[in-house]
């Protein structure tokens, strides 16, 4: 049976389990290597240092979020109820991130620290879906608001305790629900036009 083709996505498939175990300050690109049965060349071929391979993985782990958030940018229905699912979904998202594989999203905090960039494409692609919602809501004519694309800005800092993975510890204490919740509903109803 003839060897796996190796891959960018296989080698950041190696490369999470390979930081899960080790962890991003003892985790190497041997050790990637190893866990695919190739050298160390066999991977810098693919990324060209240890750098753009901690930044791809940290970017594939950021899209899955961006993914998820497009289906609900994307669908029928009414921007409210749209914007409501999203808020939510975001912050599911990430509270089940920092909860569900503590170590995995620590490392990850350590990566998104040396990945600027990456965060910041991030953040941009999470406030353009946000405001492809809000643009939707004034054209249904339920949202009031001159610009969209500041609006969705306003909409992501008030929100940030909820997605924000510094507040991760926070997410959870038994009331953040009700607490996120409450900040949702102030937002949705700040932007109802008046009649």
């Amino acid at each position: 049976m003839p060897p796996e083709t190796l891959t960018p996505e296989r080698i950041l498939e190696a490369t999470e389990e390979v930081l899960r175990r080790y962890g991003p300050a003892k985790a190497t690109v041997v050790d990637v290597a190893r866990a695919l049965g190739v050298s160390h060349g066999s991977v810098y071929r693919h990324f060209r240092t240890k750098t753009a391979l901690r930044e791809a993985v940290t970017e594939r782990w950021l899209d899955r979020t961006s993914k998820e958030l497009s289906v609900i940018v994307t669908a029928e229905g009414p921007a409210p109820e749209r914007l409501d699912r999203w808020l939510t979904a975001l912050f599911e998202a990430k509270r089940h991130k920092a909860g569900d594989d503590p170590e995995l999203f620590a490392t990850y905090m350590t990566l998104i620290g040396e990945s600027g960039g990456v965060v910041d494409r991030h953040i941009t692609d999470l406030e353009a879906q946000l405001t492809s919602i809000i643009e939707a809501g004034v054209s249904q004519g339920d949202f009031h608001t001159p610009s969209p694309a500041t609006t969705a800005r306003a909409v992501f800092d008030a929100t940030g305790r909820f997605h924000d993975p510094c507040y991760a510890p926070e997410w959870s204490r038994p009331e953040i629900t009700a607490d996120f919740e409450a900040v949702r509903d102030l937002v949705l109803r700040g932007l109802r036009t008046q009649t």
